[in-house]
């Protein structure tokens, strides 16, 4: 019999082992313990751990034994008339291609998502105009801007979204009109 240390009530099934009542796991009346092996086993059994193995012993170390130190190392200041060490290798610097990639990026959004609500008619003129304004900058300093294809792309594909879209409303007024 198994009994519920909070509540109080017994419980006679062994399978039990918390309280249904309250969930306090359950404890055994002192009669009805289960025995385990090494109750009555001697006290010499009871302690199985392995052996303890000694290694050899600490590592004595002595200041006095060691030998002299080295002197120490000697830094030697950089020259005034030498270069900066930046300066000795080229550094190549990728020129700035945000409008020229904005201007792909919404010709291609107008193309793709365009057709939902005309919301292309919005994209496809703003990417035709940040082209534009991207080419201009690219033509006044091509060290600083690039991105001359990307520009090329954005102005082509909202053309095209714009080109398709003024047919598609020709072809829907056309239809209206025969019907």
């Amino acid at each position: 019999m198994k009994k519920c240390p909070r509540c109080g009530q017994t419980y006679t099934e062994s399978a039990i082992n918390f309280c249904l009542n309250d969930g306090e796991l359950l404890s055994y009346l002192a009669d009805d313990a289960p025995k385990t092996v090494l109750q009555n086993a001697p006290l010499s059994f009871t302690d199985d751990s392995p052996p303890t193995e000694f290694l050899d012993r600490a590592r004595v170390t002595s200041e006095t034994n060691w030998p002299p130190h080295a002197s120490p190392i000697q830094y030697q200041s950089p020259q005034q008339d030498a270069q900066p060490i930046f300066s000795q290798y080229p550094m190549n610097v990728s020129p700035d291609q945000t409008l020229a990639i904005v201007s792909l990026g919404l010709g291609v959004g107008s193309m793709t998502v365009g057709w939902c609500c005309s919301l292309g008619l919005v994209l496809a003129p703003a990417a035709i105009i940040i082209g534009f304004i991207s080419l201009s900058q690219i033509k006044k300093n091509p060290q600083t801007k690039g991105g001359r294809g990307f520009a090329i792309g954005g102005m082509v594909v909202g053309s095209i979204f714009l080109a398709c879209y003024l047919l598609y409303l020709l072809f829907i007024i056309l239809m209206a009109l025969l019907s």
